[in-house]
């Protein structure tokens, strides 16, 4: 059982591959931004990885922001920390590699697209025990699968997701923006994250309907929580209309969503699915909360991943946000069959 994040070898190796794979070159400005409640362990292991490549590093720590009004936030991909300090922003834009150790990341954080803009490249490091990075630390198969898919999403013009369960989902991919994940990044102005391997889509307003069925063993990576019981989602025109269900997990649904009081908490963020074959679905039973993030149920190969909240493709912003990996789902796109009852489809 995991006790300790003292540094060990095997951690500090598995971060230099990952900054080696982001092209870091001896010479190159690396930051290496964290706040107050970020986990030591990574940070460290941040700027030691990036030292040994030679690289200027610099850190940049900010304090972490508490709400006393607001409902408790986890696994939202935006943290707050940056509040637009001018020269904060600047200091990362100007750097060649942001290494980012903030407790949520700055996927959606509203400070990003300057960063990028700058010319920086980003790799959020997911707030997870080291032990996980290391397992899921990318390779050479990782970024040519993601690619393919993500090609696939770009060229279909819907995508279909249903399942034994009853999901039956239809999503228009006309206007959406289509991206993927392998866990590391070379080109200048893009962000990933590590671990990886997802294909996904932000989908146009008014893009999404049906019917989607949280089964038992499927995942609320807000609460951390496998479920218990089923959980049927009711969708119009991108928004939860209904949450149907009866015990705790319906219930922990309807009151995190209702206590935004922000409609907008109810509508698609993204959707896509999982391709890192390295990635398990049972892996959260293995973790503490406080040591797990779950980007590695994101990732896991056959997952269908439904998120709701944010979604600027779609003009809308909110802090409400819901992960939901689901497993033995199909999903179409244009009819062609890419994952089969879970199964990743060559």
């Amino acid at each position: 059982m995991l006790q300790q994040e003292t540094l060990e070898p095997a951690w500090l190796d598995a971060f230099e591959a990952v900054l080696t794979r982001c092209a870091v070159q001896r010479g190159d400005t690396v930051a290496v931004l964290s706040e107050s409640q970020s986990r030591p362990a990574l940070v460290a292991l941040a700027r030691l990885a990036a030292a040994r490549l030679g690289a200027q590093v610099f850190s940049v720590e900010m304090p972490s922001l508490f709400s006393s009004d607001l409902p408790v936030a986890r696994s939202t991909g935006a943290s707050p920390v940056l509040r637009n300090i001018a020269p904060v922003v600047s200091a990362l834009a100007g750097s060649t590699l942001v290494v980012d150790c903030t407790v949520e990341g700055l996927m959606h954080a509203p400070e990003l697209p300057a960063i990028l803009k700058g010319g920086a490249r980003v790799i959020y490091v997911s707030n997870e025990h080291p032990e996980a990075l290391v397992r899921l630390l990318p390779d050479n198969t990782i970024e040519p699968l993601v690619k393919d898919h993500v090609k696939r999403l770009r060229a279909a013009k819907r995508m279909r997701v249903t399942s034994a369960a009853g999901t039956d989902l239809t999503i228009s991919l006309q206007g959406a923006v289509c991206g993927g994940n392998w866990g590391y990044t070379t080109r200048p102005g893009t962000m990933t994250h590590w671990p990886g391997g997802l294909a996904l889509a932000f989908p146009a307003a008014r893009s999404v309907n049906g019917t989607l069925v949280l089964a038992e063993g499927d995942v609320n990576l807000t609460f951390k929580r496998y479920l218990d019981r089923a959980v049927t989602l009711r969708i119009e025109d991108d928004y939860v209309t209904r949450i149907e269900g009866t015990g705790t997990d319906a219930d922990l649904m309807r009151s995190y969503i209702e206590a935004w009081g922000d409609r907008d908490a109810y509508a698609v963020s993204h959707v896509g699915y999982g391709l890192n074959a390295k990635a398990r679905w049972d892996s959260m039973a293995m973790y503490d909360k406080r040591d797990f993030n779950g980007t590695e149920l994101r990732a896991f190969a056959g997952n269908f991943l439904y998120s709701t909240g944010a979604n600027e493709v779609a003009g809308r912003h909110t802090l409400g946000h819901f992960d939901l990996p689901l497993r033995n789902c199909t999903v179409q796109l244009d009819g062609a069959t890419v994952v089969d009852a879970g199964k990743v489809v060559a």
